[in-house]
């Protein structure tokens, strides 16, 4: 299926309507301690969000970074990219905090993988310029120091899928890599070259 970052987004919203019309949906989507024997919880976790803005930034990135994936290794590897980042960013998460909800892992593994396949995108990263490799290295420093003040925010959750993300781009390095842009040569046939020394040259 192309264009499968569209339908990863339209599925969020969607959720996130239904979430809140019917607000006992985050109940039976969200992924607790309490939730381990519901192995669904771990991928429909991924979908639901617990506030409009969070809903609005997650979508901002993986539309960003989701497309831009897609593009270069493929709708079905970026799926399995995304959905494998999120799962694993859950399964460490939820060990940490009380609950764990939103894409944050899954984009953060989409930006890993672009990390290593497209190093020197220029991306923006909290409103400034910057290439794809030094945004990465703000997203982790930002996260491990996240870890240790309290807020809302699952850093761990950000860090799980920014590390699955890495080992994909890895994985993918020699296939999708960027080629190194050569210098364009000019080539001049033969038979123009002895055409041009018969009319100047004599």
């Amino acid at each position: 299926m192309k264009f499968i970052t569209f339908w990863i987004a339209l599925v969020c919203i969607v959720l996130f309507v239904l979430q809140t019309a019917v607000p006992v949906t985050t109940d039976v989507l969200v992924l607790s301690q309490d939730s381990f024997m519901q192995p669904w919880r771990f991928v429909s976790s991924i979908f639901i969000h617990g506030s409009l803005i969070h809903l609005v930034s997650n979508l901002f990135a993986l539309i960003l970074f989701g497309f831009i994936l897609e593009k270069v290794i493929g709708s079905r590897k970026m799926t399995i990219v995304f959905f494998v980042s999120g799962i694993v960013a859950n399964l460490i998460a939820v060990n940490f905090y009380n609950s764990s909800l939103g894409a944050s892992g899954a984009i953060y593994g989409i930006m890993g993988c672009l990390n290593i396949l497209r190093p020197k995108m220029v991306v923006w990263a909290y409103s400034l310029p910057m290439p794809m490799f030094l945004a990465a290295i703000v997203w982790v420093v930002v996260g491990i120091f996240g870890v240790f003040m309290p807020s809302n925010t699952g850093h761990i959750a950000h860090l799980s899928g920014i590390a699955v993300g890495v080992l994909f781009g890895i994985y993918y390095y020699k296939t999708y890599r960027q080629e190194p842009e050569h210098k364009i040569r000019l080539h001049v046939p033969d038979s123009y070259m002895n055409e041009w020394e018969d009319v100047h040259m004599r």
